[in-house]
């Protein structure tokens, strides 16, 4: 009978690397480890302070412990943590009938992640079309360069192949047009076609919003040839753009959206809205979640959408992330030789590298800056939708200090190139 190993890191063993039980989704610095977090600021168990503008990727929307969302939280903790959906859920129903009202939703559904709300979306898709008698309508267009998850179809529905192989055979039911380039995308269409998914501002293609045109081509052709439109707004939504979701900025409705990250704050939670037609053709039944719409997750969600709906909030987050890519802009004029361009809107930005952005995040993070990645070669900034002035004063102070740092190693190195050039050049 085989025994089962449950030894831990001891001082015997501690070289053994303590990550080495997890299933990684990516390789976390063995010397960072969080203990707290306040506001935009993280601490360490060894008393080091980060600047938080990442935000669990687009999660921690209100920054860590706000004393709303703790509350919330807490209160909740202590009557009910899960029932079933056999069962009503007050606080589902009510946050419903918020986003529907404060959105072109007319149904909601529950979910824990934003792959699980890109996938019922999916299946609403497909859904539709049968629904109405088409049901060899099934195929679905995605955009180039796009993020929807992890999952068998949230991964063909981008069609990266880095994520797709080797897990998916054939083209698994979805095609790729090119972002923003509306005569492909009318290319593909054809009578197998179901319909359309896309991000209003792609996340992890490189902060890449969608042009108002294309958004408005788009609707036309769904409408057009009876497609339905689909939003990813995983990322971008909840604010993050300086709207509730990113699309309102542009006047353009999708007949379903995907919710995730920052309706929580941090604690799982997602959420796939529907127009009335659509979630008519998803009856009861037609798809199920355990856990999704459990009284933990609604009591948090409820108080982040009604943080977000304050009076003043989404107008701060367009005048931050305004003030923000003005100082980033400025970066990139001084140091052109380092940093190329500002992208994104509200506070959903990224700043484009002339210099590998690997090497320029790893400089951030050791002065106390916390940014991420995106696309070919962009740095992200994700500070929470209530993130100070001063703090933002004082990312842009550290990231200049790491681009100047930059720009003279470059120079330097330049430099000596040069003059080993001048040595080993034959002399006249």
């Amino acid at each position: 009978m085989n025994t089962i190993e449950t030894t831990l890191p001891t001082e015997q063993n501690s070289a053994l690397d303590p990550r080495g039980a997890l299933w990684p989704t990516y390789a976390p610095p063995m010397d960072l480890v969080f203990s707290h977090g306040d506001g935009t600021v993280l601490y360490t168990e060894d008393g080091r302070s980060f600047l938080d503008f990442i935000s669990g990727i687009a999660v921690t929307g209100f920054g860590h412990a706000h004393p709303a969302l703790v509350a919330a939280l807490n209160e909740q903790a202590q009557k009910l943590w899960h029932l079933s959906n056999m069962f009503r859920v007050p606080a589902a129903e009510h946050l419903a009938h918020t986003l529907a009202a404060n959105s072109f939703a007319h149904g909601v559904f529950f979910t824990n992640s934003g792959t699980e709300s890109v996938e019922a979306g999916l299946k609403a898709i497909r859904g539709y079309q049968a629904h109405i008698g088409r049901a060899e309508r099934f195929r679905i267009i995605g955009m180039a360069g796009s993020f929807h998850g992890r999952s068998m179809a949230a991964v063909a529905a981008a069609g990266n192949p880095a994520h797709c192989q080797p897990f998916i055979p054939g083209d698994y039911g979805f095609d790729q047009a090119p972002w923003d380039d509306l005569a492909a995308l009318e290319a593909l269409i054809g009578p197998q076609t179901a319909g359309i998914i896309l991000e209003p501002i792609q996340g992890e293609g490189g902060i890449r919003p969608a042009s108002e045109a294309f958004l408005r081509g788009v609707r036309e052709l769904c409408d057009q040839h009876n497609l339905v439109l689909m939003f990813d707004e995983v990322q971008c939504g909840i604010g993050r753009s300086g709207a509730l979701f990113a699309h309102q900025s542009l006047g353009v409705e999708p007949d379903v959206l995907a919710s995730a990250k920052g309706l929580g704050g941090g604690f799982p939670v997602g959420a796939c809205l529907a127009s009335e037609a659509v979630a008519q053709a998803m009856p009861m039944g037609t798809h199920g979640s355990t856990y999704g719409g459990n009284p933990l997750a609604m009591a948090v969600a409820s108080k982040v959408v009604e943080l977000t709906l304050e009076p003043g909030l989404l107008q701060s987050v367009q005048a931050k992330g305004d003030k923000t890519q003005r100082l980033l802009q400025s970066l990139c004029e001084r140091y052109p030789e380092v940093l190329k361009r500002v992208a994104g809107t509200g506070l959903m930005l990224g700043v484009e590298c002339v210099l590998p952005n690997t090497e320029l995040l790893a400089q951030c993070r050791q002065r106390g800056l916390l940014v991420g990645k995106a696309g070919a070669n962009m740095l992200r900034l994700l500070p929470p939708l209530n993130v100070s002035e001063e703090h933002i004063e004082q990312a842009v102070a550290i990231l200049e200090d790491v681009v100047k740092d930059a720009a003279q190693a470059a120079a330097a190195s330049d430099s000596a190139i040069a003059e080993t050039a001048a040595l080993v050049a034959p002399k006249e």
